[in-house]
């Protein structure tokens, strides 16, 4: 077991360097047409002549290449800013299309590509599943395993660098993507193969999204194969993900349709209501019709009814992509979750805000979309506040935060603190749904497992010892307190609303 987990781990570790290493690898040049090609008409004058000392000049760096091309726009916007000149400011960021288009050497060519896929993500993704299957080697069940002492799981060194290196790649992707334009360079081929198109930043994380919940999905199907619960969920996020999440878009796009998750939700799907969403799926046709159809009737009347008869469980722990990549990638780190009273009232106050902020947001879109006015009541503008929501929810708060700090604050920082749909999904639970948790305190032994691997910050041993039900509205029914629980004294329950003991 112990040579497999060796082998596992240097296979990820060389893989990993090799995937850090291919950010150096290539050259850069622009060139009059790679400016005609992802340049607008009417900016193409003007960033021909800003950067005509950059045409045809070989760069052997990302950096510099791209620190020239930024600086001549700055320079011309910053001119045109000081003369409050509005109209002449380029608003438009060609920094990532335009590294990309302008790309040379070993990335570029379908073969390299491929060659240099298979060293690093291949390799990364091999050594990955070699080190769970050494998992099989040891008896069904889970142990503890040095959890709270090792520097991997409980904000030793290597979680800190893990889970800054996860803060790095979520801010480079939504805000600096020409410095990642290598790898998604790595995974054009795959691109072009399912959407007939270059891949963007966007397929890089999708691809890199579904990689990881496969892989360390496995390691759950492994460690968790004394629970035929946890062997059924685990697949189906596995194949959510795949299949409603990362395939069917993309070959969506590949027959010109709308791309669309069509497991996401409003309100985790905040966009679905934009008036570019809209547009793009009633000029879709009949199939862009359904996909708006199909995306209200979600909303409207499969979460209310389906977390009546389920809980929230059914989306939170068994649909969901960020819920997937929680449980799989973000399984190691789940007993760091705060369990403390304060953090569940804070959690509560933050979760519900944001759901309020999305509804708000969704309402002034809507009126904008309809009445044609981007400002309301005449100081509330729905383009400002859908940015900002964008920004420090749709950005910082699901992406740079919520997976960032998995290593940190475990595994559920987003589905805690900021999902508007675990809010939504959570209310009809509390309040409305057959499902819950039912306790045999007479059985309780104390030993804390279930506190320590609920994700969700609720601490299930008090429940247990009282011999309460469990019908928070943050728990998303995941069923590893029972699965970890060595008496049986917790189980996942479908009963009549009146028999829960709240």
């Amino acid at each position: 077991m112990l040579a497999l987990q060796r082998l596992g781990l240097t296979l990820f570790t060389a893989g990993f360097a090799i995937w850090i290493f291919t950010l150096t690898l290539g050259q850069f040049q622009l060139t009059s047409s790679g400016i005609d090609n992802v340049v607008k008409p009417e900016h193409r004058a003007i960033i021909h002549d800003r950067t005509a000392f950059m045409l045809n000049k070989m760069y052997d760096s990302n950096i510099a290449f791209v620190r020239d091309f930024r600086g001549a726009v700055n320079r011309y916007n910053d001119e045109w800013r000081a003369q409050k000149a509005w109209d002449k400011v380029i608003n438009d960021d060609y920094v990532f299309d335009i590294t990309k288009t302008s790309s040379l050497g070993m990335l570029t060519g379908a073969g390299h590509s491929w060659l240099w896929f298979w060293l690093s993500m291949g390799m990364a993704a091999a050594g990955g599943l070699l080190y769970s299957m050494a998992g099989l080697k040891r008896l069904p069940g889970i142990k503890n395993n040095f959890q709270y002492r090792h520097p991997a799981t409980n904000r030793g060194w290597i979680g800190i660098a893990f889970g800054l290196f996860l803060v790095g790649f979520y801010i480079a992707l939504y805000f600096y993507p020409e410095y990642m334009t290598n790898w998604v360079l790595l995974v054009d081929p795959i691109s072009r193969a399912l959407n007939a198109g270059h891949a963007s930043r966007w397929f890089l994380y999708g691809f890199l999204y579904t990689l990881v919940i496969l892989v360390m999905g496995v390691r759950m199907l492994i460690n968790y194969r004394h629970s035929r619960y946890q062997q059924l969920r685990t697949i189906s996020v596995m194949f959510f993900q795949v299949s409603f999440a990362f395939l069917i878009p993309e070959i969506m796009q590949r027959l010109n349709q709308p791309y669309q998750d069509l497991k996401n939700i409003w309100p985790l799907d905040y966009t679905f209501f934009f008036d570019y969403k809209i547009n793009e799926k009633l000029q879709a046709g009949s199939l862009g019709i359904f996909m708006l159809v199909w995306g209200i009737a979600l909303s409207l009347i499969a979460v209310p009814v389906l977390t009546y008869f389920f809980g929230k469980r059914w989306y939170c722990s068994w649909v969901c992509g960020c819920g997937g990549l929680a449980e799989t990638l973000g399984d190691p780190y789940r007993h760091l979750s705060d369990k403390s009273l304060k953090a569940w009232k804070f959690e509560r106050v933050i979760v519900h805000g944001v759901l309020v902020f999305a509804v708000v947001m969704t309402g002034l879109v809507l009126y904008t979309y309809f009445s044609g006015q981007g400002t309301v009541l005449g100081f509330l503008d729905s383009y400002a506040i859908r940015s900002t929501y964008g920004f420090y929810v749709g950005s910082i708060f699901a992406g740079v935060v919520g997976t960032g700090f998995y290593p940190v604050m475990g595994n559920r920082v987003w589905c805690r603190f900021g999902c508007p749909l675990a809010a939504y999904l959570g209310l009809v639970q509390r309040f409305r749904s057959r499902f819950r948790i039912t306790t045999n305190g007479g059985q309780c032994i104390s030993c804390g497992n279930c506190s320590a691997y609920c994700e969700m910050g609720i601490d299930v041993r008090a429940y247990a010892q009282r011999g309460q039900d469990i019908v928070r509205s943050s728990c998303v029914g995941c069923g590893i307190c029972s699965a970890v629980c060595p008496r049986g004294v917790l189980n996942l329950e479908v009963g009549p609303v009146s028999t829960r003991k709240i």
